[in-house]
Formats: C-alpha cells, sequence, structure tokens
C-alpha cells in the first residue's frame, strides 16, 4: 500500500488501462500527484489524498489522442462534396484547381487572430469528448510566411485550450500555384529555406508529405524526408491513400513514426513498416467521406504486429469530422474492427504515431491525461451515434469539464 499523499484521488472507478498483461482494472482507485499518475490499483489500498473524487463506477480511460489533423484552415468545401456526388472523383476536382489549393486560397487570406477562431470550435467539440493530446498539421499556407502562420496558430491553441498539441510541417501537400509546372524546384525551396526556417523557429515537431499521383513523387518525398533526417526530425507520411506509390515502404525506410490512410498498401509495404516499427494510421472519415471501397488491409497488418491507430483526420475536403468517437465506430462498422482495437487505436498506438510514451496508457509515471465516461463498458465508446458520454477530463493533473467555454 501506497502510504505518501497524492494530490487527487479518483475512487470506486474501473479503469481501462490499455497496458498489455494489465487489461481492465475493477473496484480501483487511481492517485495522481504533480501531474502524473503516482499509483493505480485496489480500491482498498489507495493512498490518502488532499482530493478525493468518487467516481460511482464509472469506467476511466486515458485521455484519447487524435494523431492525425489537418484542423487548423480557413473556409469550407461543401461544394466539392455535392460535385462528388454528382460524379466528380477527388482527383478530378483537385486537377481542376479546387481540393487543397480551394483551401490554400482561403487560408493564405485569413489573418492569423481569424485562422485561430476559425479553428477553436472544431477543436473545442474534440476537447468534449474527451481528447487531451492533438495532432495539428500544416500544408495550408505553401509559402514559408503562410506554413508558419498555420504553425504558430496551431502553438497557441496549446496555449488557451487545454489539450497537448504536436505540430507536423506539411509544406509538401500540394503544388502551390507559384510553382507550377517545378514541382521540383518547389521542393528545393522547401528542404533549403521553408524547413530549416521553422525548425529554427521551434515551430516544428515533425516532417510529413502527400506521397500520391497528385502529391509528390517517390522521390521528391524522399528528399523531403532527407532535410528533416539533416534537421533531427522524425517523419510521417501520407501513403497508399488513393494508389500504391511505395509510400508506407519509402516512411519506414527513415524510420518513420507512421504511415497514414493506406487503403492501397502492398504486403511489402506491410512488410517494411512492422520491421520499422512504425505505425499504421488509419482515417474512417475520409474512407468514408470519399466513398471509397478498398479496405486497408487489417488482416494483413494483424499478422504483421503492425500497431493501428485511428484518428479523425479532420479537414475541410475528404473529412469534416469532429468527433473521435464517431472514428472509432466508422471503423468498427466499415472495417469490423473490435471496439478494443478501435480504443487502443486513439490511445496507445495513436501516441506512439506521435512519439510518445509518456501518455496512453495508465500506469505510475505517465502523464496524469485521463478520461472518465457514463458507460457500461469500454466498447460503448465506439457504439452510440451522436453520443457524449465523457463525465470529466484531466488534463496534466488538472480536471475540467468535458465542454469548454471560451468566454
Amino acid at each position: 500500500m501506497v502510504t505518501e499523499a497524492a494530490d487527487l484521488l479518483f475512487t470506486n472507478v474501473r479503469l481501462a488501462t490499455m497496458v498489455d498483461g494489465v487489461g481492465d482494472l475493477q473496484d480501483a482507485a487511481l492517485a495522481v500527484r504533480g501531474g502524473r499518475i503516482a499509483w493505480l490499483g485496489a480500491r482498498r489500498d489507495a493512498p490518502p489524498a488532499a482530493v478525493i473524487h468518487d467516481c460511482g463506477g464509472a469506467w476511466m480511460t486515458p485521455g484519447l489522442v487524435d494523431c492525425h489533423t489537418h484542423i487548423v484552415h480557413a473556409g469550407e468545401r461543401g461544394g466539392e462534396w455535392e460535385a462528388r456526388l454528382n460524379g466528380a472523383s477527388y482527383e478530378d476536382i483537385a486537377r481542376a484547381g479546387g481540393g487543397i489549393l480551394s483551401t490554400v486560397r482561403a487560408t493564405r487570406a485569413a489573418a492569423e487572430d481569424a485562422l485561430l477562431h476559425q479553428s477553436l470550435p472544431r477543436i473545442r467539440a474534440l476537447l468534449a469528448e474527451g481528447v487531451t493530446t492533438l495532432e495539428i498539421k500544416s500544408g495550408y499556407g505553401l509559402t514559408l510566411l503562410d506554413e508558419a502562420k498555420m504553425l504558430r496558430v496551431a502553438r497557441r491553441i496549446g496555449t488557451v485550450l487545454p489539450v497537448n498539441v504536436h505540430t507536423t510541417f506539411l509544406g509538401a501537400h500540394a503544388l502551390p500555384p507559384e510553382f507550377a509546372g517545378r514541382a521540383d524546384a518547389y521542393i528545393d525551396d522547401l528542404c533549403d529555406r521553408m524547413l530549416p526556417a521553422l525548425a529554427a523557429e521551434g515551430l516544428v515537431d515533425a516532417v510529413d508529405a502527400f506521397c500520391e499521383r497528385i502529391g509528390f513523387t517517390h522521390a521528391q518525398t524522399a528528399r523531403v524526408f532527407a532535410a528533416a533526417r539533416r534537421l533531427g526530425l522524425p517523419v510521417k507520411l501520407h501513403a497508399e491513400q488513393l494508389s500504391d506509390q511505395d509510400g508506407a515502404a519509402l516512411v519506414a525506410a527513415y524510420g518513420g513514426l507512421s504511415a497514414d490512410h493506406l487503403e492501397y498498401l502492398s504486403p511489402a509495404g506491410v512488410a517494411a513498416m512492422a520491421r520499422a516499427g512504425t505505425v499504421a494510421v488509419l482515417l474512417p472519415g475520409a474512407y468514408y467521406f470519399l466513398r471509397e471501397t478498398c479496405m486497408p488491409p487489417l488482416d494483413a497488418l494483424r499478422a504483421a504486429g503492425v500497431p493501428l491507430a485511428l484518428a479523425t483526420d479532420c479537414n475541410p475536403g475528404t473529412s469534416p469530422l469532429t468527433s473521435l468517437l464517431l472514428a472509432m465506430n466508422l471503423a468498427c462498422t466499415l472495417w469490423r474492427m473490435t471496439p478494443l482495437e478501435a480504443l487502443r487505436g486513439c490511445t496507445v498506438h495513436a501516441a506512439r504515431a506521435l512519439g510518445r510514451s509518456d501518455i496512453g496508457t495508465l500506469a505510475p509515471g505517465m502523464r496524469a491525461d485521463l478520461a472518465l465516461w457514463d458507460v457500461a463498458r469500454p466498447s460503448d465508446l465506439a457504439y452510440a451515434l451522436g453520443a457524449r458520454p465523457c463525465r470529466l477530463v484531466v488534463h496534466g493533473g488538472a480536471p475540467r469539464a468535458p465542454e469548454i467555454d471560451l468566454h
């Protein structure tokens, strides 16, 4: 029994630890000290605490982690969605000047404060569902000044809202109009000028790219990764979303944190990811919204032992989704992931996709990012469409209500 007093004790709680070999703990308690989990175990053995919270038998999980978003942007693209319903393909729209470049124009035109305030409601929706860590990509600026603006807004979000923010530089998202027909020259500018300047400002936690027929080639993506490596930055990749470009094997060769989307992933790509320990980040919102029919090869990924993470991919064109719980349901319903796989995908495996080892599980020493739920069993988090079962969120040891009031 631990006798040192804790700052905060949650008692009469059921714990979904997400720790292999531990699993769920019934009639349990969890103690927090100094913003970290100090102890967890049977309620009868709980240490004393300055503040005690009786959870009434509710379930507690690690705070949820949304490890792939484009949530900072201006404008919307509902017209493109309607065009796709009338028969246009995603590639047709992109080649006609819509798609990503449509959001680039809107984001470039927005002042920094306006961009922040347009983005906050989307993030508040995620936080109301127990999200405590969020990845935010750039990629809608495509100039040094506009990419810096996006990344500064992402950093500010972590100061005005109770959420851990990871920033990802996605300058290789689309070819900006200033470089039309000169993709290699744009990659030169990105590698030699943009990325070093943004990294020097402390705005970049990781580097991403869109390796696709309407994005950047395998060779161009490799140049971006080499530039990231020179700066000591980890990499990840939008890979095999619309076609197999051998991107998963490329990001794995650079020790990448994750390969994301993966609908057209090959057996060779699966094997490369398994060897490198690269996480598969699956994005069912985009799969659903684009009416994709080619499923990611989940059985092959499972058989190879590749960790499966889930995320919203919140973006205005292909996944305007601000519910990680709905992403869990989509993964279970469309791809037959199990509810436990989905929950692990939004906790321990999503944390790994961000290079974090101090969040995503309930264990002593871990950061006290926690979510308390009014559900009968953890699997219910992926069950009810539109439900808001989150009762309480703890961010770095500080409890808060799920809903965030900015006023």
